[in-house]
């Protein structure tokens, strides 16, 4: 079982945010604008698919089970709404949040179907954005220039997210999900949340007015496909998720441990919530 506290980050989200907020790069810029875009639906699914995960496990194993749950919920809840109140500010821009609608009409299509499909698909993202946190925390430089209030966003949810990577992967087996399922469906979160993310990171890009400028597509070269990028540098942790022995927990690393016992005075904990 892990341990999952629930913070409350103590920043400032009501005040604008400027427009190329990232160290002035409008790639970047684009890129955690579009994520960010897709978190408040998205964490509402997975905490959703947590709690209809929980309630169907034997009363044993939700015994055991309970705290971190709780724990997940709690996190997902505070992200879904610090980043419900940072797109409020980013939208001013003039971006359009096209991947939501998507998302939603997706969403809809798991609808009445075996609740494991939708804990799959959890556990899923749920790796990606481990990926991605674990790349983010060990390059706090990226932020070099950004307004503090906005690093720390960034980095406590990465934190967060490395800390709860394993909740919706062990539900999943806990209620017999199958390595074959597993595999399918991140096939096609692959696919899905790759393109997502291109889509939304262009559109975003088309309406800032900054798409075809060379220094935009220099630094999505750079920060995605260099040699130190998103993409390269996360290849192989993403295919360790398609073997039969795969486990979360072989992937973590201290970095999140380190950022949240450094920077305890950028949050608060809180109480957690029910889990049902």
């Amino acid at each position: 079982m892990t341990e999952l506290v629930v913070r409350r980050l103590l920043i400032d989200l009501e005040q604008p945010v400027q427009r190329h907020w990232c160290a002035g790069d409008a790639f970047l810029t684009a890129w955690f604008n579009a994520l960010s875009m897709s978190f408040p639906i998205g964490e509402q699914f997975f905490i959703d698919s947590v709690r209809e995960g929980f309630k169907a496990l034997p009363a044993g194993q939700q015994a055991e089970l309970k705290t971190e749950v709780q724990g997940f919920v709690g996190q997902e809840a505070t992200h879904r709404r610090i980043h419900a109140l940072f797109n409020a500010q980013i939208e001013k821009h003039g971006l359009v949040n096209e991947w939501e609608p998507r998302a939603r009409e997706r969403m809809q299509l798991l609808a009445g179907t075996d609740l494991r499909h939708s804990l799959a698909v959890t556990a899923a993202n749920e790796h990606f954005t481990a990926l991605f946190a674990e790349w983010l925390l060990a390059r706090p430089q990226l932020f070099d220039g950004s307004e503090p209030r906005l690093k720390t966003l960034w980095l406590w949810h990465s934190a967060e997210e490395a800390e709860h990577k394993c909740t919706a992967f062990d539900l999943y087996h806990a209620l017999g999900g199958s390595h074959a399922w597993r595999k399918t469906w991140m096939r096609r979160i692959t696919l899905i949340f790759l393109s997502d993310t291109l889509r939304q990171t262009v559109s975003n890009l088309r309406r800032d007015g900054t798409l075809w400028r060379w220094s935009t597509w220099r630094s999505g070269a750079r920060h995605m496909l260099g040699r130190d990028g998103l993409l390269r540098q996360s290849f192989r942790p993403w295919r360790a998720y398609f073997r039969p022995d795969f486990h979360p927990s072989q992937q973590t690393s201290e970095l999140s441990a380190d950022w949240l016992r450094d920077n305890t005075s950028s949050y608060s904990r809180v109480g957690q919530p029910e889990a049902a």
